[in-house]
Formats: C-alpha cells, sequence, structure tokens
C-alpha cells in the first residue's frame, strides 16, 4: 500500500491525477490531500469533483486533516508515500521539520518509521526561495525526487515542475532505496 498526497498545484492537478491512475494499477493507493488541495476551487476545478475522481479511483476516502494523517507512520504503515505535486511551500515545510497541514504530518509520520518518500515537485520558486529546501532533502535518508526541469526557463526562470510520466519510474527507485537519475532534465 501507498500513500499518495496532493498538494495545491493546481495547474499539475490532470498529470497528478495521470499519474495516479498508472500507480493505482500496480498499487492499494491511500489518497491524502492537503488543506488547499481539499477545499480550493480553481479554474483549472471544483474542489469537490478533484475530491470526487480521487476518492473514486482510490476506493476510499480522501486523507484532509492532520489527526487523520497522523498515524500514517507505525501505526499504518505505508510501503512509501508519494506528494504529487507537491508545492514549494510543502517542500520548505518538510525540509524544516513543520507539520502543519495534513500532507506535511504524513510525510513526518511516514519518513520517522524510515520509508521512502518520493516528491514529485511543482513550485515557481525551486531555483530561488526553494533551492536550499531542495538541497536539504536530497541529503536526507529516504527522501527521493522525480526528475524534473525548468517549465519555461524564459517567463518563469526559478520554476522547477517534475516529469509527471516519471513518477511511477521514480517511485520504483525509491523502493530500491535509489535516487532515479538524470534528476535535472
Amino acid at each position: 500500500m501507498i500513500g499518495f498526497a496532493m498538494c495545491g498545484s493546481f495547474c499539475s492537478f490532470d498529470k497528478s491525477y495521470r499519474a495516479l491512475e498508472k500507480l493505482k494499477d500496480r498499487y492499494d493507493v491511500v489518497p491524502i490531500m492537503s488543506n488547499n488541495a481539499y477545499y480550493t476551487n480553481t479554474r483549472f476545478g471544483k474542489a469537490s469533483e478533484w475530491n470526487q475522481k480521487v476518492a473514486t479511483l482510490c476506493d476510499r476516502p480522501i486523507i484532509h486533516s492532520i489527526g487523520e494523517a497522523e498515524p500514517l507512520g507505525p501505526k499504518a504503515a505505508l510501503e512509501a508515500l508519494v506528494i504529487c505535486p507537491c508545492t514549494g511551500n510543502t517542500l520548505a515545510k518538510i525540509a524544516n521539520g513543520i507539520t502543519d497541514t495534513p500532507v506535511c504530518m504524513a510525510a513526518k509520520a511516514h519518513l520517522r518509521c524510515d520509508r521512502p518518500l518520493l516528491i514529485a515537485l511543482a513550485s515557481n520558486d525551486a531555483m530561488s526561495a526553494n533551492l536550499a529546501n531542495i538541497s536539504k532533502l536530497l541529503v536526507r535518508k529516504n527522501v527521493y525526487f522525480v526528475p524534473m526541469e525548468q517549465d519555461d526557463p524564459d517567463k518563469k526562470p526559478h520554476s522547477l515542475v517534475a516529469d509527471f510520466e516519471q513518477v511511477s519510474d521514480a517511485l520504483s527507485a525509491a523502493l530500491e532505496g535509489r535516487q532515479m537519475r538524470k534528476l535535472f532534465l
């Protein structure tokens, strides 16, 4: 069983959902959402519609509170936890030990059991304000990244986004204890 957590990079939801569909073919999946992902309506869709889609695909309710996420460590062990998409905000919180959202609590609870955490980053400030947080997590045991690239170097020069097509392969590598390479495409 794996966890699949979604944060509020709403423009990435379609790609994240396709990655979830591929993983669902191979794994029993526990869906998790940040408060923003679970409650926010955007031009990319209504929260209730995304929630229904994800819960139906996973055939279980979405974990969307800190209290529901906390047992994902020793009491409800997951083989791996995938955060897809992971915003720069969530990345910074995980890197600095802040657990004030369901996704951050799930990551903390999961990592305390020395199991793989896979991050599919989607952040407009990854190569500026969040670069230090990427480096903090790159050297942390059991934390892995989906290969990523600049999605628009001219208009968003500090942005990095995961190659969502590689989530499944990156998860396989993480379960083997290795970081998939090439990390930056």
